[in-house]
């Protein structure tokens, strides 16, 4: 009776660890943030909106989104550091990095307000992977250290 126990749970331990095996890595988040002030909300790709607080994980195609008088500061994977201010909405539209060779790529989307951007490794090491767009310009990154603004209007 204790051999087939043993063996029964020897059989269910190589089927649980072969499961695990099939099932994908999640995917690393792009950054987090590092401060909030006043109201700012996070929205994901699939429509989720929830309220942003220091140490909140940002994936790839999320949105910030920060209300009067609020501010929000993010740090991506690079070390790239945004800080978002007042009526803001900066769609993070696409974040990719590879922290062993430092290549990634970056495109963020000013739909209003205003950004401070500081470039971390991506942006030091290949500028050209790095843009910012507004709804009048795409902005190619050239400096490490710039702030943007945009209106909302076409």
């Amino acid at each position: 009776m204790m051999k087939k126990t043993v063996i029964a749970l020897c059989g269910l331990a190589i089927v649980g660890s072969a499961a695990l095996a099939q099932t994908p890595a999640a995917e690393p988040k792009a950054g987090f943030v590092k401060s909030v002030r006043g109201s700012v909300q996070l929205l994901d790709a699939g429509g989720a909106v929830r309220n942003a607080k220091p140490g909140d994980a940002l994936g790839a195609v999320d949105r910030i989104v920060t209300g009067p008088d609020s501010s929000a500061a993010v740090v991506m994977r690079d070390d790239t550091t945004l800080v978002v201010g007042p009526l803001s909405r900066l769609d993070l539209k696409e974040f990719h990095f590879d922290g062993t060779t430092h290549e990634g790529g970056m495109l963020l989307s000013l739909l209003r307000g205003s950004m401070r951007m500081i470039t971390g490794l991506i942006g030091k090491t290949n500028p050209d992977a790095v843009r910012v767009e507004t709804q009048t310009a795409t902005i190619g990154i050239r400096g490490t250290d710039f702030i943007v603004q945009a209106d909302g209007r076409p």
